[in-house]
């Protein structure tokens, strides 16, 4: 009817247009369904210019929950598209409506958008051949394209292409809306949009980053995710010359997490031999200290490890070039504190680049770098801090490379001798000594594992270990005598200090050692008998009566430690100190004090631990060797008051049988 009183009707649509937009929101969706039928003919056959009135009311049926609502503004908007007289001024008003429909969660609606799309697109195409006469004739399909997807036709792409600048204002609004389904729907639309534009994108790129760097850091996973894929056709379209100095000079600034997420979408999306050119860049950005090391939020450190998987998945074997550069990026990230989720991934990051360089595994990459890794971060060794990152890094390439750190020793000591002065951040100090006790428990696997780590002992023991033992006041003091205690004990254990080695460093540690006997840590007290333990057994021969005198006093007082095991430890160093007095030429200067052993000795008969009981009694045994007469007058004046007479019966037998045998 309308179309047969249109001349007519023209003057009258106008006055329909308010009742109408009253009426687009009831309650019942059939009444919907006609509005909006109802304003397509209205506007279609009687003044387009009501357009403007009507569309901000048409997009918000675009969110209707009833697919049948959806499916009418999608035809009315269609058909304007291909019908509507003044369709031309209102090309980048109604093209983002029927492009919204493209991701309509019912398969018909998008079906029904994308036919009324290719149809307008067909349209324009020959109503503007002769403008488009060079393209239709010369153009050539890209030879790369987004899997999936179909390429609309050249119609489409210019419509959008020639409307984009008109578009993209508004959708960029619209994309940081404070209402969810909006910024959802702007961001499906978005993804759309730039798929049509291909290269004409370009001249959008500052507001298109900007507009991507917010998205992406979107509370609603849904809009980060096409956020991404938004990305990743910059990365299709756009030279990388034009995209990754725009990106890359955000960076200069600080860094956020979503400048490194875009960064990632964009390597991923770039066809590899394009990309290649700007590898070398690219590696030399992401290892910057103000990129790599700039926080130690796990969120921006992933995005920088999927900015290294990008790289390697896509440019591969190119990766070579760069490969120390990601590996800089790579320990900066594991460095970092985080979940042990994170360091697999890197981990598993790491193999990869080892396998496009047909390396066997990471430690093979550590190997290629581990002398370049150690002077990068050793750099600044005279400055560093508890705070500083590159603690963590060292840690890290110490530790995660296994037997490869045995070929930068000079290196690893150069640092460990800087930063373990005595006037260095404790806290740094402690890290550091935890990361070599750490080495010292397996260090044919790890330092020692080229053999070569015994050539460095003189400097670990005397300008290492050695001014770490020094007593000062404070727990993380005592905590870092106790790793420098545990390191000496973990040297001695895996027999790399050897008997030669202990003559050289034992004036020197020894007084330190027994002075450790008296710390508050049960571990250190432990470490400290059992280290003097061996010292005695190495040159307790050669000690005079001094050193003697002031070796037993403080491990007799051990045998009243807490400690069971230290107790012990104690009884068992005593027993060494009795075999070396036997064969020294201060034996008879030591009568008094040998006599006065034996007394204490004695009263620990009675100790209530049994297993004490008899470490002493052996320790007495040992010890009658000296002056077994003067031990027998000892025990007779005791061996009434003892409640375990049994003990001094038994060492009284010792003594008389080891006198019957000689």
């Amino acid at each position: 009817c309308l179309s047969a009183l249109t001349e007519h009707f023209h003057m009258q649509s106008e006055s329909l247009i308010k009742p109408l937009m009253q009426t687009i929101s009831h309650q019942h969706y059939r009444v919907r369904v006609d509005v909006i039928q109802a304003t397509g003919a209205v506007i279609q056959f009687g003044n387009g210019k009501s357009v403007d009135d009507v569309l901000s009311h048409l997009a918000q049926r675009l969110f209707d929950e009833i697919p049948k609502v959806r499916h009418a503004v999608t035809t009315v908007i269609g058909e304007w598209l291909l019908h509507l007289r003044d369709r031309y001024s209102y090309f980048h008003k109604l093209i983002p409506l029927l492009l919204g429909s493209f991701s309509d969660e019912i398969p018909e609606n998008m079906k029904l958008a994308w036919t009324y799309w290719e149809k307008i697109g067909l349209q324009w195409e020959k109503e503007n051949e002769e403008d488009l006469k060079d393209k239709m004739d010369f153009s050539v399909s890209p030879s790369h394209y987004p899997k999936g997807e179909t390429r609309p036709g050249l119609g489409c792409r210019e419509l959008v292409s020639r409307n984009l600048s008109k578009i993209l204002p508004g959708l960029c609004h619209d994309i940081t809306d404070w209402v969810e389904s909006t910024r959802i729907k702007a961001s499906q639309l978005l993804y759309t949009l730039l798929l049509h534009a291909e290269d004409h994108i370009t001249q959008h790129m500052e507001l298109l980053l900007r507009t991507l760097y917010q998205a992406c850091l979107d509370e609603e996973s849904e809009v980060v995710k096409n956020s991404v894929k938004a990305a990743e056709l910059i990365g299709m379209f756009v030279s990388p010359k034009v995209s990754l100095k725009l990106i890359t000079s955000a960076f200069g600034q600080t860094p956020k997490a979503s400048c490194v997420m875009v960064l990632a979408a964009v390597i991923r999306g770039s066809p590899k031999e394009i990309l290649q050119p700007h590898v070398a860049q690219l590696g030399n950005t992401l290892s910057q200290a103000g990129v790599c090391q700039r926080s130690e939020e796990v969120f921006y450190m992933e995005q920088l490890l999927y900015c290294v998987q990008a790289l390697i998945e896509v440019c591969q074997e190119d990766c070579k070039e760069i490969s120390l550069q990601l590996m800089k990026v790579l320990v900066s990230i594991m460095a970092i504190p985080s979940s042990q989720d994170l360091k697999e991934k890197v981990e598993k990051t790491m193999s990869s680049l080892a396998e496009v360089q047909q390396l066997e595994s990471f430690h093979c990459l550590y190997k290629q770098h581990v002398i370049q890794l150690m002077e990068w971060i050793s750099v600044s060794c005279e400055g560093w801090t508890c705070y500083s990152p590159e603690v963590l890094q060292f840690e890290v390439i110490t530790t995660h490379s296994g037997p490869v750190i045995g070929e930068a020793l000079d290196d690893f000591i150069l640092v460990l001798k800087t930063c373990l002065q005595p006037n260095k951040d404790p806290q740094m100090r402690l890290k550091l000594f935890t990361v070599l006790s750490q080495l010292l428990q397996k260090p044919s696997e790890t330092i020692n594992s080229q053999g070569l780590f015994p050539s460095y002992l003189e400097t670990v023991i005397k300008d290492i270990l050695a001014p770490n033992l020094q007593w000062h006041a404070g727990r993380t003091a005592a905590a870092i005598r106790a790793t420098a205690v545990l390191c000496l004990w973990a040297l001695i254990h895996c027999e790399m200090l050897s008997p030669k080695e202990i003559l050289k460093v034992k004036d020197e540690l020894m007084p330190q050692i027994i002075a450790s006997m008296d710390e508050d840590s049960k571990i250190t007290r432990l470490m400290a008998c059992r280290i003097v333990d061996v010292f005695l057994k190495v040159c307790g021969r050669q000690f005079d009566a001094d050193e003697f005198k002031n070796t037993y006093t403080e491990v007799l007082k051990r045998l009243d430690d807490a400690s069971c095991d230290v107790r012990l430890a104690a009884a068992h160093t005593l027993a060494n100190w009795f075999k070396c007095l036997k064969d020294s030429d201060v034996k008879s200067s030591m009568e008094g004090h040998v006599e006065f052993l034996y007394q204490e000795l004695l009263i620990h008969l009675d100790d209530p631990d049994e297993n004490l009981q008899k470490a002493v009694l052996e320790v007495l045994k040992e010890g009658s060797v000296l002056y077994p007469d003067l031990l027998v007058r000892e025990i007779e004046g005791v061996v009434h008051k003892h409640q375990t007479p049994i003990y001094c019966n038994q060492l009284l037998h010792h003594i008389q049988s080891a006198k019957e045998s000689a």
